[in-house]
């Protein structure tokens, strides 16, 4: 798994922002600042390894933090709470019907059931989904 934590930049624009002077910020106020990394997104950055040096090297692990999944804890873990968006609230690209526009996916979705470890490969089919719905619905919207 790979999680990009700025997924809105691009590797240059982002050393561009880490390139600037650091001051006396300590790493995790830096990253937040620099790097607009949320505190949660700073975190995951850091248990990972070291902070690599330089812009370049830094932007590069910020848009590729490589993941491994290496077990489960059981079916008592893996279940979610219940609730979320109803399938009658969305469309078949996950739009939401009251939000045009808004596209959901995960969790956000009604989806109680002890699906064990099957819940991820839901959040990552219905990300999918909405991902290829959001761009569909911006390409329509933008050739208008």
């Amino acid at each position: 798994l790979v999680l990009d934590l700025r997924a809105d930049l691009s590797v240059e624009q982002l050393a561009e922002r880490l390139s600037r002077p650091r001051g006396k910020d300590s790493t995790a106020n830096w990253l937040r600042k620099a790097a607009g990394l949320s505190p949660a997104a700073a975190a995951i950055l850091r248990d990972i390894g070291p902070v690599p040096p330089g812009a370049q090297k830094l932007a590069l692990r910020i848009k590729g933090v490589r993941l491994k999944a290496t077990g489960v804890q059981g079916l008592e873990r893996a279940i979610s709470t219940a609730g979320g968006v109803t399938a009658g609230s969305v469309n078949g690209r996950l739009m939401l019907g009251a939000r045009p526009g808004v596209f959901i996916a995960g969790e956000m979705l009604d989806l109680d059931a002890p699906t064990g470890g099957y819940l991820l490969q839901a959040s990552f089919a219905s990300g999918v989904v909405a991902a290829k719905g959001a761009l569909g619905w911006l390409e329509a919207s933008t050739s208008d």
